[in-house]
């Protein structure tokens, strides 16, 4: 695992590639990407996720499921870092004919695991993903990252419910709870609290964490990792923009790339010196 200074340095830069993607690319979901960087880098650089970056099929690596899969650009970041493809990918975000879509897809990026974007989805492939690696006597984790709005989605329940009752305990789920979805906040378009009650009575273990926090996720990461009889949840409590300042205040964020103007003053305060 590297250090808690480092990996600080990893989601910061990873949140600067997004920034220069969907700028470029003057489309895309910026604030949503931005909250889950630290959830995402912890994945890939804080010894959780088991991969081969030079061997993307390679049969027993974990999986990871971008299920809110308007947040591509961040799982294309993480991906080049991780050394899947060459960097100079992410500038071709959203051009016609590129593999760098706006939404993973499966089959035209190394790395990318399933096709998402449809929400709701996510966690059923996550789940057809542990039951495939039963039955073919392997091991593999699956980790599925999920937006809070996209857990409206009675799809999501439909897969819970399905997890426990198959005792997957290889599945490993991560919601991204910024509390704003496209059109608001959470708590008026569709409330979803108690949240951690619902997945423990859908028979979830359920770990709360700091989504900003690198150490209490690599923690909590851990535990989970650890847990085989059912399927864990970690509800990470996050900032929809984290990290530059008129992002977070401003949910509209969540589907339209800022300016140029904009995102030079982005840029300015994601490279003030980190805490």
């Amino acid at each position: 695992m590297l250090d808690t200074a480092t990996l600080q340095e990893i989601a910061r830069d990873l949140r600067l590639d997004v920034l220069e993607m969907t700028t470029r690319a003057r489309s895309g979901h910026p604030s949503s990407c931005f909250s889950a960087a630290e959830i995402v880098t912890c994945l890939y650089f804080g010894g959780v996720l088991r991969y081969r970056a030079d061997e993307p099929g390679w049969p027993g690596r974990d999986r990871f499921i971008m299920s809110k899969g308007h947040a591509a650009p961040l799982l294309y970041a993480a991906l080049a870092r991780a050394g899947y493809f060459d960097r100079s990918q992410l500038r071709r975000l959203r051009q016609i004919n590129s593999p760098v879509q706006g939404h993973p897809i499966q089959g035209l990026m190394p790395g990318v695991e399933a096709t998402t974007g449809s929400l709701g989805q996510g966690l059923s492939v996550g789940l057809g993903h542990v039951l495939g690696g039963r039955l073919n006597g392997l091991n593999y984790r699956v980790y599925v990252l999920l937006g809070d709005g996209e857990c409206e989605a009675g799809q999501v329940w439909e897969a819970a419910m399905a997890a426990a009752h198959f005792q997957a305990g290889n599945l490993i789920a991560i919601l991204d709870y910024n509390k704003y979805q496209e059109t608001g906040p959470i708590a008026r378009e569709m409330a979803l609290e108690p949240l951690a009650a619902k997945w423990r009575s859908f028979g979830w273990k359920v770990l709360e964490a700091n989504g900003h926090d690198v150490n209490d996720l690599v923690v909590k990461l851990m535990m989970a990792g650890d847990v085989l009889e059912r399927p864990v949840i970690i509800i990470a409590h996050t900032i929809k923009g984290k990290g530059v300042s008129f992002v977070e205040a401003d949910f509209t964020f969540h589907g339209r790339a800022l300016t140029p103007e904009q995102a030079a003053k982005a840029r300015a305060e994601l490279l003030k010196p980190l805490a």
